[in-house]
């Protein structure tokens, strides 16, 4: 990675503070490549991040054994693999509401009636996790006070262009170009 600048010093800095941001955030391994632009005088900074693959996403159905009962109009989940339990949680609760879904030990859940299509609910999304990871790091690297900010992500390359003023096309067309260089490698 080579922050590119019209201030040489400023990029110095700015690299060490992002390999030590990444280092912080354990991101360094799911970065494939980067592209930095700032320029102090124009009041702009660039910055366009490649993601590694992931793993694929995790259902509930993967993790968990799923049953109606018919005497009693419950669909009972029981937990397989309880480091999803979190998740499961949250999801299931996101999903069917705090208040319809009980949990009468660790590794089960209750909802009342008949459930289908529980099998296919994502819990857990590696993708959008680290994407989550990704745009922590870069909120935390942008110069405090720009705050105008244009995110130009397009499939794995996250990409922003930040200011303090109305950002320019040329601008713009950098940070495109970045995003295109990256895709394409």
């Amino acid at each position: 990675m080579l922050v590119e600048s019209t201030d040489v010093e400023g990029a110095k800095v700015y690299e060490m503070i992002i390999k030590q941001i990444f280092q912080d955030l354990q991101l360094s391994p799911s970065v494939k490549d980067m592209r930095v632009f700032v320029d102090p005088k124009e009041v702009v900074f660039i910055l366009a991040i490649k993601m590694d693959k992931t793993s694929n996403f995790t259902m509930l159905g993967d993790v968990t054994s799923i049953e109606y009962d018919k005497e009693s109009n419950k669909t009972i989940i029981r937990v397989k693999d309880e480091n999803y339990l979190p998740n499961i949680l949250k999801k299931l609760w996101l999903e069917k509401g705090r208040e319809n879904v009980h949990q009468p030990d660790r590794f089960s859940f209750i909802l009342e009636g008949k459930e289908d299509n529980l099998n296919n609910l994502v819990i857990d999304d590696p993708y959008e996790n680290l994407k989550k990871r990704v745009y922590d790091a870069i909120f935390r690297i942008i110069p405090e006070g720009f705050r105008i900010i244009r995110d130009i992500s397009k499939d794995d390359v996250i990409a922003i262009v930040c200011t303090d003023e109305l950002i320019k096309d040329e601008w713009l067309d950098k940070g495109l170009k970045y995003v295109e260089e990256l895709t394409s490698s």
